[in-house]
């Protein structure tokens, strides 16, 4: 099967490529010697993880080497403890004392927080070099290599440092998937869903119809659904690089619960993508309540998550410490909670809910939980 490119064109940016396809690893070297933004880089750091290092760094130097790139390696424990300022740090001093320039390129090759750790140090290193994302997870393909943001950690929450910083380049290579478990895999099924109810009743009721093949690994199922995740991306990115004008926030749809659940059940205990899952479960309800949405709606996007194989959890916590959880995240305004509420299938709103609303359905959210 031929890879599938797909070209996200920004407003005062370079345009770049998302390549999508098993085997494209082979030729990250080739694409990027192309790439007329990247014409001066001799140098090459490529930022991984231990958990990705033995499965796939020899074969990505080797692709970057074959094209005459000079290419050195960082490898940081895998996880979300990685992604923080001192880790940064390490690879800043790392940068310096191979006396890299700004002619230089970061490959970030791993998940999510190689992706948002690699990108951050990349964008800020020299006031900024170039970064080419080489995702090796499903959340990472369909997410967070595309669009832009970056960014680390602090103990108050998560992302609470980044910036806004286009790759140059996505090597998607689907083969590297076969290793991720079950979890993983879930995890990025969220994001996938995520994308479907915002988006549009085509991609939400193509969703729907793929989920088995989907949650099978079949492979053209999964190609399709990257690049119709990637698309909408590059749409909404495109319509707000920098989320200033409200169109962006429509990706944090089940954000807002998730990101509480993961910090107070303790980041690691639930995938990101299972946190996602439960958030657009409350968000769904609570747009019943407040932007129109059916009860209908609300059957229709459980039923796909249990098929994606994101059920309900099973835990939950005090309303008030999830309240106030979700204040301390970035997405909160002058204390204020902000949801993403679809009143339907690809209709959503972007809503400031008083504390007592949110109070009154965290309560009947915990109580379902027994």
């Amino acid at each position: 099967m031929p890879a599938t490119k797909v070209v996200v064109n920004l407003a005062d940016e370079n345009p770049y490529d998302v390549r999508i396809g098993a085997g494209v690893l082979a030729k990250l070297g080739a694409h990027v010697r192309k790439h007329p933004a990247l014409e001066r880089v001799e140098r090459v750091l490529v930022v991984t993880d231990d958990n990705v290092a033995p499965l796939y760094l020899v074969d990505a130097k080797a692709a970057l080497a074959q094209a005459g790139f000079r290419v050195s390696d960082v490898t940081v424990a895998a996880g979300e403890g990685s992604k923080s300022v001192e880790v940064a740090a390490e690879i800043w001093e790392a940068m310096a004392q191979l006396s890299l320039g700004r002619d230089c390129l970061v490959v970030a090759l791993g998940g999510g927080v190689v992706g948002d750790l690699a990108g951050f140090v990349g964008s800020t290193y020299m006031r900024g070099v170039s970064v080419v994302q080489v995702p090796t997870t499903l959340l990472s393909m369909v997410d967070s290599s595309v669009g832009g943001k970056t960014g680390v950690n602090l103990a108050a929450g998560k992302n609470l440092v980044g910036t806004f910083n286009q790759p140059a380049y996505v090597c998607a290579d689907t083969a590297v998937l076969s290793t991720l478990d079950d979890r993983e895999w879930a995890c990025g099924c969220a994001e996938i869903a995520k994308s479907a109810v915002i988006e549009s009743d085509e991609f939400f009721f193509w969703l729907v119809e793929s989920a088995q093949a989907l949650a099978a690994r079949d492979q053209a199922a999964v190609e399709e659904a990257i690049a119709r995740s990637v698309v909408f991306k590059a749409n909404v990115v495109a319509a707000d690089k920098q989320e200033s004008k409200g169109v962006r926030e429509c990706l944090n749809y089940g954000h807002t619960l998730g990101h509480a659940v993961e910090a107070l059940a303790g980041y690691g205990t639930y995938s990101h993508g299972a946190a996602v899952a439960e958030g657009m479960r409350f968000a769904a309800r609570l747009a019943v309540d407040l932007a129109g949405a059916s009860l209908e709606f609300v059957q229709a996007q459980d039923d796909l998550l249990d098929a994606l194989g994101l059920p309900a959890l099973a835990w939950s916590a005090e309303p008030g410490d999830m309240l106030a959880a979700m204040k301390r995240d970035k997405k909160a305004r002058h204390g204020q909670v902000r949801f993403v509420l679809p009143r339907d299938v690809g209709s959503w709103e972007l809503m400031d809910v008083s504390d007592n609303v949110i109070l009154e359905h965290l309560s009947a959210w915990a109580k379902s939980k027994g």
